[in-house]
């Protein structure tokens, strides 16, 4: 979260007056509303306010149909609840490979596809656009469903087009470390009916007594309860609003940051698959060795993260994935299952050799939408200095 103020005060207050707190209220419209201006926003026709990111993943997935007897394609390097959403839903996460642009790379994408392989889930980790182009071509060519992860990209966009809006189904997250914030919350965005109707239907388990349930297509199920309500949606609408000028800002002093490193043969950036659509949260920087990453990331105010220190990021790390466990009792969990026993679920920690060896290789340094001038010159030398 980077600017929140007295317009969220003042529409949380709007509720609160209202008493009108419980989204399917009558006269309740926040939510709504909201949905309404991110479908817009991103460029979509249809858009599903949820309780987070990993719900919104939950439910796109399930408006693809996902569940036993499918394989999920996910990014080796992407927080947990990627994977995480795929077995909730009695799927099985197949993981590939990341590339030097941190998302997932095509040529690993194309490798894992198996007869049972139902959808791909590139993910934009640090607001940084997967090559679209080349997941789409793949999906195309074997007739999957790929679901944008944009979970760390809330409104960056890829030549062009808003993230989100590119795949079948774009899964976005609004808590407190993203780039718009209700502290907590997430949203779907989709243009297909049925995905929208059946997320619609799972993500809120009383769909069968609410008025818009006789308009339905989709015949309805027993669903969960992953509701937004009235106080996130209030504060998400002028989040919204906020967003473009942040992604702005970000990425003018993003520019400014990486200008200040011309001639410096010591440092090398990530690659991007679009340097125009990235967000602007994070600059890479890429060494030839983890003790050159390593001695960089330490040094006096560089305050850089080695990514494979990441942690919950980096499938390593994942013990619940890993060790699969993928349910509360054995009887319901996806690794067990009969219908997923020819599944790819060979897990091991040395499985992606070479995401491993880019993140070890890997430092980020956050940005700030409201440095000033000076303070981007003071990082770029404190950086500089210790690329040396």
């Amino acid at each position: 979260m980077y600017r929140i103020g007295d317009e969220e005060i003042k529409a949380v207050e709007r509720v609160i007056r209202s008493r009108q707190l419980f989204r399917f209220n009558e006269g309740s419209k926040e939510v709504e509303n909201f949905e309404k201006e991110l479908a817009e926003k991103i460029g979509t026709k249809y858009s599903l306010a949820v309780t987070g990111g990993t719900g919104a993943l939950i439910c796109t997935l399930v408006g693809i149909g996902a569940g036993p007897g499918d394989e999920v394609i996910v990014p080796a390097y992407t927080f947990m609840a990627t994977a995480l959403a795929v077995v909730a839903v009695g799927a099985i996460p197949v993981i590939a490979e990341v590339d030097d642009s941190l998302t997932i790379d095509p040529d690993d994408v194309e490798k894992k596809i198996s007869k049972y392989t139902k959808a791909i889930i590139p993910v934009h980790m640090l607001g940084l656009p997967s090559n679209m182009d080349r997941i789409l071509e793949i999906a195309k060519k074997y007739n999957l469903k790929v679901i944008e992860d944009c979970c760390q990209a809330d409104g960056g966009s890829y030549r062009g087009k808003r993230l989100g809006s590119i795949g079948d189904a774009g899964a976005f997250s609004f808590n407190y470390f993203k780039i718009i914030s209700a502290g907590e919350g997430g949203a779907i965005v989709t243009n297909d009916e049925t995905i929208y109707e059946r997320a619609l239907i799972y993500h809120d388990g009383g769909t069968a007594f609410r008025a818009h349930s006789v308009t339905l297509k989709t015949p309805i199920f027993i669903g969960s309860q992953l509701r937004s309500n009235e106080i996130a949606g209030a504060i998400l609408r002028e989040q919204l609003k906020k967003l473009d000028n942040i992604l702005s800002d970000l990425r003018r002093i993003k520019k400014a940051f990486m200008n200040c490193f011309e001639g410096e043969k010591n440092i090398r950036f990530i690659r991007s698959n679009d340097i125009e659509g990235d967000c602007g949260t994070t600059v890479g920087f890429l060494f030839e060795s983890e003790a050159q990453a390593r001695k960089f990331a330490e040094s006096e105010g560089v305050n850089g993260t080695v990514l494979v220190d990441s942690k919950k990021h980096v499938y390593f790390d994942w013990d619940p994935i890993m060790n699969k466990r993928g349910s509360h009792h054995p009887a319901l969990d996806p690794f067990n299952l009969p219908q997923n026993k020819d599944l790819n679920m060979n897990y091991s920690p040395d499985m992606c050799p070479k995401t491993t060896d880019i993140l070890s290789r890997t430092v980020v340094v956050g940005m700030n939408p409201d440095w000033t001038e000076a303070d981007i010159m003071a990082k770029a030398e404190v950086c500089i200095k210790a690329a040396k």
